[in-house]
């Protein structure tokens, strides 16, 4: 064992003095996760849909439709509402760009519901503004079919004052489980385990640079099994992992807001992703025989891994196939993980994703193994 942490003590003594080490472990990680939230951060939280609404009937339907249709719409800040007196005056507004859509609820809405063919809710749209537009057609479209099912009900001898009681959308948040992880957050965690894969490339590319250099020679001439070279090189880079994402992880929260969640499970799943970070380097490095080579190709990998686990994008939005390919990177995990603790889950909700995590490292491991064996033996 003294063998190895004496290896392991000069090579973390080595890196430490790489300034590159902290650019890729700290400073480019946290400055691409800040800039990505700045850009993006507009659109995965945007302002909410501007309406008028434009009340020409002033009866209970028409009430309905403004109370409890769009009032919890209001109250969870998914629109805003702007009363007008009249339909020109909501289509200047569209016209102009100062709303997004308008609601018109005609004269005589309520009293024609249970008329054989009732009026209709009239949208007006922002040409400018498609989304907004689609969105309260939505709205209208849903009111409308459930006035259908009241004028059944009514013209079936049901209750007249189901009228007044119509309330055909209503806003709920998403169950804790169904929680993800906000913007800040994801893209810190997405740079967090992007550029673990090169920060732990630092300990095990070393091997090879050892080797150009002759030392690789003279350490495997001491009295020691060959396998504290090996063992050495895989501790130094599971503990700049380590150290390297715990810190981003306590600036990203001090300097972003990032909120990670609990703090255990946390914890679990850098280690995991340490792990399978370590694991897939040392495969790289094993098939590589230059520095030049391993840097290349593990650039090429973590690249490739990133962009189909979800780094730059939630892989999750395109759903079907590709989320489901996604599983077979770490960032996926790592990420799923995250989402669990974002949930409201404890320290448990993110050991599945750590064990899948570590599994990806311990396979990807032996693999590495049989080539780097070779390498400490030539």
């Amino acid at each position: 064992m003294r063998p190895v942490l004496l290896i392991v003590g000069k090579d973390l003594r080595e890196r430490l003095r790489d300034r590159s080490l902290f650019l890729f472990a700290l400073v480019v990680p946290l400055v691409l996760a800040f800039v990505y939230n700045l850009v993006l951060g507009k659109a995965s939280d945007p302002d909410p849909f501007r309406y008028a609404l434009v009340d020409l009937d002033g009866g209970p339907v028409a009430a309905a439709f403004a109370d409890d249709v769009l009032g919890p719409l209001v109250g969870d800040d998914v629109v805003t509402i702007r009363r007008v007196a009249t339909a020109e005056a909501a289509r200047t507004l569209a016209r102009d760009g100062d709303i997004d859509a308008g609601f018109v609820l005609p004269a005589g809405f309520s009293a024609s519901v249970a008329a054989e063919k009732p009026l209709g809710v009239a949208v007006i749209g922002n040409v400018d503004a498609p989304t907004g537009t689609q969105v309260a057609t939505a709205i209208a479209d849903a009111y409308a079919g459930e006035l259908d099912t009241v004028r059944v009900t009514v013209a079936a001898g049901g209750d007249t004052r189901v009228l007044e009681r119509t309330a055909p959308l209503t806003v709920a948040g998403a169950p804790a489980s169904m929680r993800v992880l906000d913007q800040t957050t994801y893209m810190a965690a997405a740079m967090a385990i992007l550029f673990l894969f090169f920060t732990v490339q630092a300990g095990l590319s070393s091997l090879i640079d050892e080797r150009s250099a002759g030392t690789l020679r003279r350490i495997l001439a001491l009295p020691v099994p060959r396998w504290t070279v090996l063992a050495a090189k895989a501790v130094t880079s599971v503990v700049i992992g380590v150290v390297g994402t715990g810190v981003l992880v306590v600036a990203s929260s001090l300097l972003m807001g990032a909120d990670w969640g609990d703090p255990v499970g946390v914890a679990s799943l850098v280690v995991g992703g340490v792990l399978a970070a370590t694991g897939v380097t040392a495969a790289v490095v094993a098939t590589a025989r230059t520095a030049e080579q391993a840097g290349s190709r593990q650039a090429v990998v973590a690249i490739l891994l990133g962009m189909l686990g979800g780094v730059f994008f939630p892989i999750s939005q395109l759903g079907g196939v590709v989320t489901t390919v996604s599983l077979v990177t770490p960032h996926a995990w790592f990420l799923r993980g995250l989402g669990e603790l974002a949930g409201g889950g404890g320290a448990s909700a993110a050991l599945p994703s750590a064990a899948v995590l570590a599994a990806f490292g311990l396979v990807t491991g032996a693999i590495a193994l049989v080539g780097l064996r070779r390498e400490v033996a030539s």
